[in-house]
């Protein structure tokens, strides 16, 4: 499904939770379309202006993946990174708690890119299953899905990355495409993609990738020691 057919898919649920005539609902949709467009446009125009570039590694080919995005250290990090997304076209996804996707909460989490997580177990007797397992479950009903990880998990300075991302990708067996902001480079996008085998192997590299990227404040940005070469 493209882009913008999920977008329109969203915006219909919206309306028609307001019982909108059809004639009408179709106005508003085609409105949407062009809305959509000129929000790319404009993304690429604001990247210009202020000198910022996007990388063009991005794979078109991939329609399931996970997104990491580092460094973290401030709130211009999800501007620039959406904007080089938007340009992209790439719908990225990210993950909240299932009651959040419901009436009227669901008219702003769905077209924010929010996907609920369903961590109730089909049989009554059994435990709730692991966040990792309900993600694996999301992959394994979407047949387009991309979402987005933080794994620094916070602005402040962190040593020790939350590395459940890796996990999910190995069992719902997609590629982790590695995202970044560079502020000394003024480049933002994805940079490359892993199809996780190793995982020492895999983790230290992309911690030798992001060892190389400037933060915004670089003094608030660390890689996960664990696996970085002494």
């Amino acid at each position: 499904m493209t882009t913008k057919a999920i977008w329109t898919d969203q915006i219909k649920i919206a309306f028609e939770l307001f019982v909108l005539p059809p004639y009408l609902t179709q106005h508003l949709l085609n409105f949407s379309s062009r809305t959509f467009i000129m929000l790319r446009w404009l993304c690429k125009i604001i990247m210009k202006l202020t000198g910022w570039k996007v990388d063009e590694n991005v794979p078109k080919e991939i329609k399931k993946c996970i997104v990491i995005a580092a460094p973290h250290t401030s709130n211009w990090d999800f501007w620039y990174a959406m904007a080089a997304f938007k340009i992209y076209r790439l719908k990225i996804r990210f993950t909240v708690k299932k009651e959040w996707m419901k009436f009227p909460f669901s008219l702003l989490m769905k077209p924010l890119g929010g996907i609920g997580i369903d961590r109730s177990p089909k049989i009554a007797s059994e435990g709730r299953i692991s966040y990792t397992d309900a993600m694996i479950n999301l992959f394994k009903e979407n047949k387009d899905l991309v979402i987005i990880f933080t794994p620094e998990g916070t602005r402040s300075k962190v040593e020790k990355w939350k590395t459940g991302f890796y996990h999910v990708a190995v069992g719902a067996g997609v590629p982790i495409c590695v995202a970044y902001c560079d502020y000394k480079r003024k480049m933002a996008g994805i940079a490359k993609v892993i199809f996780p085998t190793d995982y020492q192997k895999d983790m230290r590299e992309i911690m030798s990738f992001y060892q190389g990227i400037t933060a915004k404040f670089p003094e608030n940005f660390s890689v996960d020691r664990e696996f970085v070469s002494n």
